[in-house]
């Protein structure tokens, strides 16, 4: 475990899939935090009200950009050929809200995994985990409002 967290956060650009019109670009925030080893925060930010975040395994990430990976709510896989000059990635996201397919640039995505390996080496997540700072949040008390103490 480390005192201090350590983060790292990058801007992407994904676009997002429609059936019957062109991709529709949307800025999107990758963060990662050594306080959560195990996971990345994607920010998608639609321009209108709060970003809708998404929290995704590390490994879910890092295994699609080789081949296709995940079965729940979040999968991700490389795409070949498409006419475009770089390597794509897609990643498809459902929720019981609606379901989404966005399509990004693998090459800046792998770097920023690179960057949470070099931060946080594989097989090295678990000590980093701060369990008394997690237990000490579940059991604090709830306020009215929902926030905790």
């Amino acid at each position: 475990m480390r005192d201090q967290p350590m983060i790292i956060r990058e801007g992407a650009l994904f676009e997002l899939v429609t059936p019957d019109a062109a991709p529709v670009p949307v800025r999107v925030e990758l963060s990662y935090s050594s306080r959560d080893p195990y996971a990345v925060q994607a920010s998608f930010r639609t321009g209108q009200g709060s970003p809708v975040d998404w929290v995704f395994a590390r490994d879910l990430l890092a295994d699609g950009l080789l081949a296709p990976a995940g079965t729940g709510d979040v999968r991700v896989k490389p795409l070949l050929g498409g006419g475009r000059d770089e390597e794509r990635v897609e990643v498809e996201l459902a929720s019981p809200s609606g379901h989404a397919v966005f399509t990004t640039q693998a090459r800046p995505l792998a770097e920023f995994l690179d960057r949470t390996f070099e931060l946080v080496p594989a097989t090295s997540e678990y000590s980093w985990l701060d369990f008394d700072a997690a237990l000490d949040q579940l059991l604090a008390p709830n306020t009215s409002d929902g926030a905790r103490d």
